[in-house]
């Protein structure tokens, strides 16, 4: 992959104004009621993992940050550290120290995060919305860049051993979209395993050999590499805890960032298992259309995925109303797995498919487009519950006058919280940012809201508006599937006109138990830098 041409960038920071707004916790700029809960400051105690994938606010490109930072409990972050890697930045920042910085919760779960970094000339700014005292949703939420990704307390002291499946999503240097999926297995500093890489939808190339070397970073010197005959790059590696780890690329090859889970089990798993996806077909700068994929798919184990397998769509904003039926095959083992033989599939015809902690991770590698995601083994029972409070993240592509307007697209990262009330109504919060040439947007309370209890499948829909006199989402409100796996886990796809997305919804739980904490990490969708025309134009 060739070097790209970096391009200036004036990190000016937007105004701190946006978070003066919430000073009161509850975020609200609309004049309704703030909303209801039991979170509070002290729900975010200890250090934290956080990790943001999107595109930059200036120069419309790739942009990843992978960090961690230390609240007290009270409102004060004391320090840590951040990788940026930023085509506005003439090489990627390794290790950068986050100085001190603040925070606020409000009582719904939503918060703001301020991180002092010198090394940007100024600030990061989070927006998160809590699950637990260990788990949230995160989007970065100022004028630097726009992005999505999740923020988890970090058990101290971790050193990754065995063996752990990955997924990683990104840019080359010459604006393809570009993707990794695979598996490692650790032998002290050395590494060895498969990859599979997809380039924009034009190429695949699968099943190679995997070797490279691995530490455990924040480190200005990042040392873990990937060789493949092709994937190279150097990473730096955050730990979670043993289970899941966040990597970030940190060098000017391209910017892939994503994750790695353990990997317990190399079978695939059988029964119903909830899915999404997201990515493009076609990928072209000229010819981009995003689209976002869901359902379940039903696996009998023995290498057939079922005609009872459900699915829903938004194709560059012709979306489903109704869940169809489709069926596949599987084959492989060890770790991996190859689906493909598809009948009224909606998507890609091949995937790969690596088992793991964080679900079973899936990525596309044929020549019809790109797009990633994880399904995820369904409880019995698991179900939707009226009186609770549900924290959502929402990351995809949006267009500022509709996809039939023919306006550009702009990456789109939303973070909000509601109440799900008896009667199948919802009322809560939206905070949202875009990129390029978006704006914060803080509090914007959520109307004419309502949600259907899953069907038998799981599957259920919630929408809500977004919009009044005063402010309003790029796309004025939202229409969600989502898809029930454990009762307090829901990835969702957004099937609007205007905006094509993916996300994750949880049940919050201000005081949740230390077990309940400490549930297995799920594998969230990052940004997936869908604004590469814009940066096309300003070359």
């Amino acid at each position: 992959m060739s070097l790209r041409n970096r391009i200036g960038l004036s990190l000016a920071i937007s105004a701190l104004a946006v978070l003066a707004a919430c000073g009161n916790g509850s975020g609200i700029t609309n004049g309704q009621a703030p909303p209801t809960g039991a979170f509070s400051k002290s729900n975010l105690n200890g250090t934290y993992v956080f990790s943001i994938s999107g595109t930059d606010e200036s120069s419309g490109g790739p942009y990843a940050a992978v960090g961690l930072f230390t609240a007290n409990g009270t409102g004060g972050i004391s320090g840590g550290a951040v990788d940026l890697n930023d085509p506005a930045q003439s090489t990627p920042i390794a290790d950068a120290a986050i100085s001190g910085g603040s925070y606020t919760i409000g009582a719904d779960g939503r918060g703001q995060a301020t991180l002092n970094v010198s090394a940007v000339g100024g600030s990061l700014q989070l927006d998160f919305v809590l699950q637990n005292s260990s788990h949230g949703l995160v989007s970065e939420f100022d004028g630097i860049a726009s992005g999505s990704g999740t923020l988890d307390v970090q058990t101290a002291g971790v050193t990754p051993t065995g063996s752990y499946a990955f997924l990683l999503s990104g840019l080359t240097t010459s604006d393809s979209v570009y993707g990794a999926a695979g598996n490692f297995t650790l032998s002290g500093n050395a590494l060895s395993g498969l990859a599979d890489v997809s380039s924009g939808g034009i190429i695949a190339y699968t099943d190679e050999a995997l070797s490279g070397s691995f530490a455990v970073g924040p480190s200005s010197t990042p040392s873990t590499t990937f060789q493949s005959s092709n994937l190279g790059g150097t990473f730096d590696v955050i730990a979670i805890d043993a289970s899941h780890l966040k990597f970030i690329e940190m060098d000017q090859n391209a910017t892939l960032v994503g994750d790695a889970f353990s990997q317990t089990s190399t079978t695939m798993p059988a029964g119903n298992l909830a899915f999404t996806m997201a990515g493009c077909s076609p990928c072209g700068i000229t010819s981009f259309s995003p689209l976002a994929l869901g359902g379940f798919m039903v696996s009998d184990g023995n290498g057939n995925i079922t005609n009872t397998s459900t699915e829903d769509y938004n194709v560059g904003g012709t979306s489903s109303t109704t869940s169809g039926t489709f069926s596949a095959a599987y084959t492989g083992g060890t770790g991996r797995f190859v689906i493909g033989n598809f009948a009224s599939f909606v998507g890609g015809s091949s995937y790969v498919a690596y088992p793991s902690s964080g679900g079973l991770l899936l990525m596309e590698v044929d020549s019809v487009g790109f797009s990633m995601g994880a399904a995820y083994a369904q409880q019995n029972g698991a179900t939707f519950a009226s009186g609770q409070g549900y924290g959502l993240n929402l990351t995809g592509t949006g267009f500022t006058a509709g996809f039939s307007g023919g306006a550009t697209p702009v990456e789109v990262d939303d973070i909000a919280e509601f109440t799900a009330n008896s009667g199948g109504t919802l009322t809560g919060v939206i905070d949202e940012n875009y990129a390029p040439g978006g704006f914060t947007n803080l509090g914007i309370g959520l109307s004419s809201g309502s949600y259907s209890a899953p069907d038998a499948n799981g599957r259920g829909s919630l929408s809500a508006a977004a919009s009044n006199s005063n402010n309003s989402t790029l796309d004025g409100g939202f229409t969600l599937i989502y898809y029930a796996v454990d009762g307090t886990t829901f990835p969702v796809i957004e099937v609007d006109q205007g905006q094509i997305a993916v996300g994750m919804m949880v049940q919050q739980n201000a005081s949740a138990s230390a077990k309940a904490a400490a549930q297995p990490h799920m594998f969230v969708m990052p940004g997936m830098m869908t604004a590469h025309a814009m940066l096309k134009k300003q070359k």
